[in-house]
């Protein structure tokens, strides 16, 4: 039997085993008939999404890290307010701490126009001094509960490519259209309602089922500092170990931990490629120190690692066996695991896997690969720096 039959007799195996995982989970929402059209960029993400606001009919519900009173916070300001002035009904999340240099009149001139503004975990901190450290980190937009943007871009103009710069920092985000929206909704909505946030009686309306727009099977992973465990941690480790070809991961603040190191370094040994982009410039510098110090047992174990140049990297994706990826607001670091709330989508779909593959291999072409040999003879005092900024990782 040759090594290619055996390697795709593996995939018809492991794949289904794990994607049974998910969808048997009680903590994953699972629909089928969904249509996953893949934005490489900020510059192709924003105008579909402004594109997409300015045609919803009955609500907007928008949850973001961070807005911005810029370019990109002004124009996505001006959709809402427009969509609030025909009547729709539109809802907005905003984490205060991430938000905390945007000035108060732009959410009051928000307010003033319709629009629902809601800030998470404002202070005084009610829940305590320790809940200051947790964040609404996810990026959403869902409108007339049909149609859904899921991304790790927040609004900014670093982000959205708008400005002098066509392309600022590199960013990653999904729109799905179909049944899959409903469980992005219920979210929003619980999660509203849980922050304090008053429910309008047009929540209360049975919502109509969306009927199939494709053929991408959707499982939506939420995650947050409520729940005892990770389910975004674990979501990624599932997701890896059902891999039996190749795993390809985008992600700019990698501080993955024991358990995910494991599973990677267990992927290999079983025969999968592995493949991790990551930035070459971090906007985090010290995150940037911690990630190289992951670098040598990876590489040893024969992991490909290649930084990408140019501008900052900021998407998360994960692709599986080019058939199902990994695609939201969620880092591979601590943070996100244990102390964000956290989206992701996990997209099954051939057509969804080619788009992300070409994009993988586009993103390859600009970066650099890391070669053990030179990363092991960079200096004694970088090496201290990575030990030193190693032992606060659980904070980033």
């Amino acid at each position: 039997m040759s090594v290619i039959h055996r390697k795709n007799i593996r995939a018809a195996g492991r794949a289904p085993r794990f994607l049974r995982f998910f969808r048997r989970s009680g903590e994953v929402a699972h629909s089928r008939g969904n249509r996953v059209e893949l934005y490489r960029s900020g510059g192709e993400f924003f105008p579909a999404l402004l594109a997409a606001c300015a045609e919803a009919r009955h609500h907007i519900h928008a949850e973001f890290y961070i807005v911005r009173d810029d370019a990109t916070g002004a124009a996505f300001a001006e959709a809402l307010l427009a969509a609030a002035a025909r009547g729709v009904d539109v809802s907005l999340i905003y984490d205060y701490i991430g938000s905390f240099e945007t000035p108060a009149t732009y959410f009051r001139r928000l307010e003033r126009g319709g629009v629902r503004c809601l800030a998470f975990n404002p202070p005084p901190f009610r829940r305590g001094l320790a809940w200051f450290d947790k964040r609404d980190h996810r990026k959403m937009a869902l409108v007339d509960g049909e149609t859904a943007f899921i991304c790790g871009a927040n609004i900014g103009d670093e982000y959205s490519g708008f400005g002098r710069v066509v392309e600022r920092w590199r960013d990653v985000g999904v729109r799905i259209d179909g049944p899959a929206v409903a469980a992005l909704v219920k979210l929003f909505r619980e999660f509203w309602q849980e922050e304090g946030g008053r429910a309008p009686l047009c929540w209360l309306a049975e919502e109509i089922p969306v009927a199939g727009m494709g053929d991408a099977e959707v499982m939506v992973v939420a995650g947050g500092p409520h729940r005892s465990r990770s389910f975004i941690r674990n979501a990624f480790l599932a997701a890896m170990a059902g891999a039996a070809e190749s795993i390809r991961i985008m992600n700019p603040y990698f501080v993955p931990g024991p358990r995910v190191v494991r599973s990677l370094l267990r992927a290999v040994r079983r025969g999968v490629r592995v493949q991790l982009v990551l930035p070459a410039k971090n906007d985090v510098p010290l995150v940037g120190l911690v990630s190289r110090s992951y670098y040598a047992p990876l590489l040893r174990a024969g992991i490909e690692i290649h930084e990408r140049q140019g501008p900052v990297l900021h998407a998360k994706v994960m692709l599986i066996d080019d058939g199902w990826g990994v695609v939201g607001s969620a880092n591979l670091d601590n943070r996100s695991f244990h102390r964000n709330y956290e989206v992701n989508a996990i997209v099954v779909s051939h057509d969804f896997g080619r788009q992300v593959a070409e994009m993988f291999a586009a993103d390859l072409a600009g970066s650099r690969p890391v070669v053990l040999e030179e990363h092991e003879r960079r200096g004694w005092h970088v090496r201290l720096l990575e030990r030193l900024c190693g032992t606060v990782s659980w904070f980033l």
